[in-house]
């Protein structure tokens, strides 16, 4: 893909993919004649309130417990600048550049829809952030679902802060001056928005989901190679027994699975020789299908919040109805609830991916050499790599404890009910990494244990194609090796999607 040419467009929904080209491949963003006409229509009405002075939440008042403070039209400038100052407190290690990225364009997408009142020179600011790589330093934890990471971002607009440029990690204004970016002063309403909204729950959620989505569909590729290779029964993946039990994707997993392995020797040659396999191999529809409908539920629910207004207050512009309204958009979920789900659908995805693998490494379950190597004893062959499966697969129920059903009440309970939709969202990334790394270990044994396979037998055209394409990177082993580099670049070949180019090329898209 040409990065430099590919512009998002703001203004009319943004999809995941767009988001993705943003976050990940350097997209550059442009605002649509009606984004900028929505945003100055609603900076006006808070213009207008402000010289009224107006009640309004967080403009002339104070913030949570304390908006019944009054403020001062002369003090309005000031207040948005100290929420900024007082609420960058999460802590710990700083979010990754993609996930700043990501929360700076759904700050884009959220105070673009127009019901927010700031000045289009604020937003313009954050998509010059974007469009010259200019990236806010933002530490991670501590956020119960907004304010924190959102508030040191801000920072940065200011001259305050720090922010990564051309690779250097630099004080704000030094990274300012570098950019060609001037600082500036916010104004009123503006630092409650800033910070306001579940815009870096949504960010992480669609980061996570996306690579969630890609490891379930790797997840049927590397399962079909697996079944092959332990010369599976193609019964379980029949489109009758689908049809009888018809949710959508687990007949499309079927499916997948029956494309992959079509023009399979060892499946034509071993057809009918046991009644059914194991549940890790005959139930990949199933389990897989689960997955993938959680996936494309939160999917759903995702690309609606990347398209919302999660700020508070909202200003209604509508003429004869116009008002501020005081209530709860950025509560975090509806993010939070399904990206739990997700991460749950992930370890169910990784548990599987691990006994199937240890079905090839057994001997007594594959018949094949002992971890596929051929002198078991004075080498250990793939026996470590499984532990290395149940090792991740331990932290990672760890973290599928879903966060959204806890409670801590903040703000003097003025904010007695919390979401807590933040942490859910902010582990699917960890998630996704590591069962990618879970089925990396399972393809690097469906790889090995190919030098065992009765050679008299083709394998599927796709099978043979990735078998063709890994072997450019990862020797068949004779004898123990150092396998932490073979074992990277299987995740990374998962996660850039490689593995799912090399299979489509021959079977057309997956689904």
């Amino acid at each position: 893909m040409n990065t430099e040419k590919k512009t998002i467009v703001l203004g009319e929904p943004v999809t995941m993919e767009q988001f993705i080209a943003v976050c990940r491949e350097g997209a550059q963003v442009e605002f649509s004649h009606d984004y900028c006409r929505r945003v100055d229509k609603s900076r006006q009405l808070v213009e207008r309130w402000v010289d009224e002075e107006k009640v309004m939440y967080g403009v002339t008042t104070g913030f949570g417990a304390l908006c019944t403070k009054a403020i001062s039209k002369e003090e309005t400038a000031k207040l948005q600048e100290n929420i900024i100052l007082s609420h960058s407190v999460s802590l710990g290690e700083p979010l990754s550049i993609e996930r700043v990225r990501g929360i700076m364009l759904m700050i884009l997408q959220n105070l673009g829809q127009g019901y927010s009142g700031v000045r289009l020179e604020l937003l313009e600011q954050y998509r010059q952030f974007l469009n010259r790589g200019l990236t806010p330093w933002a530490p991670g934890d501590g956020s119960v679902g907004y304010l924190s990471p959102e508030a040191h971002m801000a920072l940065v607009l200011i001259g305050r802060g720090k922010a990564y440029y051309q690779g250097e990690l630099l004080p704000g204004d030094q990274a300012l001056k570098k950019a060609g970016l001037e600082p500036i002063t916010l104004s009123s309403k503006e630092g409650l928005a800033l910070v306001s909204g579940t815009t870096s729950a949504t960010a992480m959620a669609a980061l996570g989901l996306y690579d969630f989505q890609k490891a379930a569909k790797s997840a049927d590729i590397v399962g079909a190679m697996s079944l092959e290779a332990l010369k599976g029964v193609m019964n379980a993946f029949d489109a009758r027994v689908m049809q009888v039990r018809p949710h959508a994707d687990q007949g499309d997993t079927a499916e997948n699975v029956r494309r992959i392995l079509a023009g399979s020797g060892i499946i034509e040659k071993y057809q009918g020789h046991r009644v059914q396999d194991a549940l890790s191999l005959r139930c990949i529809p199933q389990l897989h299908g689960a997955a993938k409908k959680t996936f494309r539920d939160a999917k759903e629910t995702i690309e609606i919040e990347m398209n919302s207004c999660c700020d508070n207050p909202i200003l209604w512009p509508e003429e004869g109805s116009q008002d501020v309204i005081s209530a709860c958009n950025p509560d975090s979920a509806y993010v939070g609830m399904e990206m739990d789900s997700a991460c749950i659908a992930a370890v169910s995805l990784a548990k599987m991916s691990e006994r199937r693998n240890n079905r090839i490494i057994d001997e007594s379950l594959s018949g094949y050499p002992s971890f596929c190597i051929a002198s078991p004893g004075l080498n250990s062959g793939l026996m470590i790599p499984q532990y290395t499966q149940a090792g991740l697969i331990n932290e990672m129920r760890g973290l599928a404890t879903p966060a959204t059903i806890d409670n801590t009440p903040t703000c003097c309970n003025q904010e007695d009910y919390v979401a807590m939709g933040y942490l859910a969202c902010k582990k699917s990334g960890p998630m996704a990494e590591k069962l990618e790394y879970v089925l990396a270990i399972e393809l690097l044994s469906a790889y090995q244990v190919q030098q065992f396979v009765d050679p008299e037998v083709k394998r599927s055209p796709a099978t043979q194609a990735v078998l063709d394409e890994i072997a450019k990177h990862v020797p068949v082993l004779k004898q123990d090796d150092f396998l932490y580099p073979y074992i990277v670049y299987l995740k990374d070949f998962i996660h850039s999607g490689g593995l799912i180019r090399t299979v489509e090329s021959v079977t057309g898209a997956l689904k």
